[in-house]
């Protein structure tokens, strides 16, 4: 074989071995732009869009588009998920970030386009059942461990009676069934549990009832832009209760300020504990002008590092491919990767080693229905804003 043919075939052969790296491929940010976490949707798109940056800058090539998948409207959810599935043709999705939402875009779109998807707050327990073709994964833990956590944490702080209203979706269901069975497991007693819908301007029926059960604590499992606003306004200004207690889908400091920041209130959400992956993605956070402690931030900055890893894994952004990647790349074994460090796992995927990644908001070794375990922290109000209490254990 001559020289000249030697050349041609090597420089065939590394156009090929780095074809992935050039394609343009396409990942999708579903979030509730529009709707009942408009106010808590930002932190958490900024966090999947830090993650697709770091991997740009670093040799990688991933064109993150976005859509509204809103929060409340399943249609407009399952809607933008086929857009993006079948006109924009995206390898991976990050989101939908409402249970409702994600399981409208899993089984209208995502499921039957082959598409990987990571949620980064849908909390439903329905979604650990959800018959996906190993499709669908998410990297907060469930509510049946945060209704466990908060029942804990109600008990500890000497609350035995509590009343309990829910957004009539998948979320606020499986919530409320989650906190009232650990609750009244641990000796605490469920004086009364409703549905409410979301959207309406008046809640003072709905809040009537709730107090007519004696309770002194109401527990309020909807949004913070949405009725669960609404409820503990008009709970306030009846005197029906003072005392308020919200899940994650409450955690916005933007609902202070609507109820005028004198609200006595705490509240769960999925946390960050703290491990490897914490520090490199807080630091990169707050360069990048971000709050690292934001709802669903660091979990949505997973999401989309993770896919973007499976892509690379997956040596292109065919969606069979990559979807089996998503387990290879974070779950044990492998070399350890943190936040930031793409060139380092493509790297060691180009050696033919195995990697694990080591989240911002945990270490994610999904099980075989796509959970992850996570860590549930308390939520207080200081000084006008919510700020972490405790890791609740």
């Amino acid at each position: 074989m001559n020289k000249t043919l030697k050349l041609s075939l090597l420089a065939a052969a590394i156009a090929t071995s780095s074809l992935a790296h050039a394609e343009n491929t396409k990942m999708a940010f579903l979030g509730g732009f529009t709707g009942p976490l408009e106010s808590l949707t930002p932190p958490i798109y900024a966090g999947a869009k830090l993650a697709i940056d770091q991997v740009n800058a670093q040799g990688g090539s991933i064109e993150l588009l976005k859509g509204d998948s809103t929060c409340a409207d399943a249609t407009a959810a399952s809607n933008v998920a086929d857009r993006m599935v079948n006109s924009e043709n995206v390898s991976a999705i990050v989101g939908p970030m409402c249970s409702g939402a994600t399981i409208a875009a899993s089984n209208n779109a995502a499921i039957p386009g082959g598409v990987a998807l990571i949620s980064p707050s849908a909390t439903s327990p329905a979604l650990t059942e959800l018959k996906d073709n190993d499709l669908v994964f998410r990297t907060a833990p469930s509510d049946a461990y945060q209704g466990k956590m908060m029942a804990k944490m109600l008990k500890e702080k000497g609350i035995n009676e509590v009343a309990i209203s829910y957004v009539n979706n998948d979320y606020g269901k499986g919530f409320a069934e989650a906190l009232a069975g650990a609750f009244e497991a641990v000796g605490g007693k469920v004086a009364a549990n409703e549905a409410h819908e979301d959207g309406k301007a008046d809640y003072r029926a709905e809040v009537g009832s709730l107090a007519s059960s004696g309770a002194e604590t109401l527990v309020v499992l909807a949004y913070a832009d949405g009725s669960g606003q609404t409820i503990i306004r008009q709970a306030m200004e009846s005197g029906d209760f003072a005392k308020f207690v919200g899940g994650d889908g409450m955690v916005g400091d933007k609902l202070i300020d609507a109820l005028g920041g004198d609200v006595d209130m705490i509240a769960t959400k999925p946390g960050s504990p703290e491990l490897a992956g914490k520090a490199p993605f807080v630091e990169a956070a707050k360069a990048a002008g971000m709050d690292p402690d934001a709802v669903f931030s660091a979990q949505a900055y997973d999401a989309a590092f993770i896919l973007a890893l499976a892509i690379e894994k997956a040596g292109s952004g065919d969606r069979a491919a990559v979807a089996k990647a998503v387990r290879a790349v974070s779950n044990a074994p492998g070399e350890e990767i943190l936040p930031g460090e793409f060139e380092k796992a493509a790297a060691a995927i180009k050696a033919g080693k195995d990697i694990n990644y080591q989240g911002a908001s945990g270490n994610h070794e999904f099980d075989a229905a796509g959970d992850v375990p996570g860590v549930i922290v308390e939520m207080a109000i200081k000084d006008g804003q919510f700020v972490e209490v405790a890791v609740l254990k």
